[in-house]
């Protein structure tokens, strides 16, 4: 384990930000395991829930963040059991459940992948105020399938539309020493186990947040107001495109010294930048969005945290709906090619007229390959949310039925891995993500709840059959 600067740094000053939790909001609180191994009913294939409670506002970290961590131990979630909404931690085998925040957070929560870190935002609250809870999404807008963004507020959900109207704190949580204190019941106050890495100033407007793969630096989505005092006087501001009434800019982006707290500004554009992302094996690359809660011109992006490569990740066509992109290994990135089949209120984009499917883009070559497509005629239509495996043998996507695919980057083959009840009004989408070493995928998924809504967190394994697979290009005779 890296430990570059003490943990007790800004204690005396993290104190007097917070306010005084009660004892069933504490950080390291317990809860009993709700641990269970379900069999698929349509594919056999043994599904492990590591939350099984209904109503308790469960939802996984978005797919572009990693969420297991650094031990392979512990996957990272959100929920609202202590009664408000705080980070949580799953133990994958023994199925304890541990509070690892005790005053709310905002945006995204960032694992360490190194280190047993955790870090997230937090806004300056008032003396006595509480976190908030996760709410869950707005209902889907009808003849639009991505889904709608949360709503403004949303701070422990970590939506793109929430930003801070004041001041915002970087968090650190050092999960090894928590973890340990509270499997021993030696549980301490949180300074103890969280640190103020930073303090951005209210005029930032910050919201979303990524983690450095050097673990050295954040990165943080910027407001408009800011965005305007760094952008070239005599840039082209975008307005907003579709009838969200979203995209138009500008924003940006800035970095946060987790050790000294300095800021500074990476890059401002002139479009709304959206969901934010780092290349968890290669320091100082960025990659983002254009949010539109839709088709964007140009979705996808990249950028090196001094600012410099500032260019489109895949230059889509009109015709294209590209969405949902998720680094997924040292040189690629898995985007959403959507097949939507349909003009509606985003236009012609996405139709069958073009190709579509999971594709793949190599950051060094610029390359794009087509890995998957969900079948002519089947009812889940389109990929929808995608993501790989870190070894670069598997590509995993859910579709417009909420169920999850497995697809062989070698040779092709594609195929429904969990069917999970095909909630389609759960509160929240699949969200595929895999683990480190390539053989879990971590879900959310409304499958066990009655009334078809409320999520839990999921471990669907790759079958032990792929699993075995081997490859060669030569052909026998």
């Amino acid at each position: 384990m890296r430990m570059k600067y003490p943990w007790s740094v800004a204690l005396i000053l993290f104190a007097s930000l917070l306010p005084v939790a009660p004892a069933s909001a504490q950080i390291g609180r317990r809860f009993p395991s709700e641990r269970k191994i379900v069999v698929d009913p349509v594919t056999g294939v043994p599904l492990t829930f590591l939350t099984s409670t209904p109503g308790t506002g469960d939802a996984k970290i978005y797919q572009t963040h990693h969420q297991w961590t650094s031990d392979g131990q512990w996957v990272i979630f959100r929920s609202n059991r202590p009664g408000s909404g705080q980070a949580m931690a799953v133990n994958v085998e023994t199925g304890d459940i541990v509070q690892v925040s005790e005053s709310g957070f905002m945006g995204m929560l960032c694992v360490a992948d190194h280190s047993m870190h955790l870090y997230f935002l937090r806004p300056v609250r008032k003396p006595g105020a509480e976190a908030d809870p996760v709410p869950p999404p707005p209902p889907a807008v009808a003849d639009v399938p991505p889904p709608p963004p949360p709503p403004p507020g949303a701070a422990a959900r970590g939506g793109w539309g929430f930003r801070s109207r004041g001041p915002v704190l970087v968090i650190g949580v050092d999960l090894a020493k928590l973890l340990t204190d509270s499997a021993a019941g030696a549980l301490k106050a949180a300074t103890e186990y969280e640190r103020v890495c930073g303090t951005i100033p209210a005029d930032v407007g910050a919201a979303d947040m990524a983690l450095d793969a050097s673990e050295d630096y954040a990165f943080v989505r910027t407001g408009r107001d800011y965005a305007l005092k760094h952008i070239s006087p005599d840039t082209k501001l975008e307005p907003s495109h579709g009838p969200r009434g979203m995209g138009a800019g500008p924003s940006g982006l800035i970095s946060v010294n987790l050790h000294t707290g300095e800021i500074k500004d990476v890059v401002s554009v002139p479009f709304q930048v959206g969901h934010v992302q780092t290349n968890p094996w290669v320091p100082g690359e960025i990659v983002f969005c254009w949010e539109t809660g839709g088709k964007a011109p140009q979705r996808t992006w990249t950028v090196r945290s001094d600012g410099s490569g500032l260019r489109p990740l895949y230059p889509e066509a009109p015709y294209e709906w590209i969405t949902h992109e998720a680094v997924i290994s040292r040189d690629e990135v898995a985007i959403a090619i959507l097949s939507y089949s349909g003009e509606g209120v985003w236009g012609t984009a996405g139709t069958d007229e073009h190709p579509s499917g999971v594709g793949i883009v190599n950051l060094r070559t610029r390359k794009m390959r087509i890995v998957g497509q969900v079948p002519l005629g089947d009812p889940g239509r389109s990929d929808w949310h995608v993501n790989g495996s870190p070894d670069g043998r598997w590509a995993v996507c859910d579709d417009f039925r909420y169920r999850l695919w497995l697809i062989d980057r070698h040779s092709g083959q594609m195929a429904i891995i969990a069917d999970l009840g095909q909630k389609t009004g759960a509160q929240d989408h699949v969200h595929p993500t895999f683990n480190a070493d390539s053989t879990k995928i971590e879900i959310q998924t409304a499958m066990l709840s009655a009334d078809g809504r409320s999520l839990n967190i999921c471990v669907v394994p790759v079958p032990k059959s792929w699993l075995a697979r081997t490859y060669s290009t030569r052909i026998e005779p």
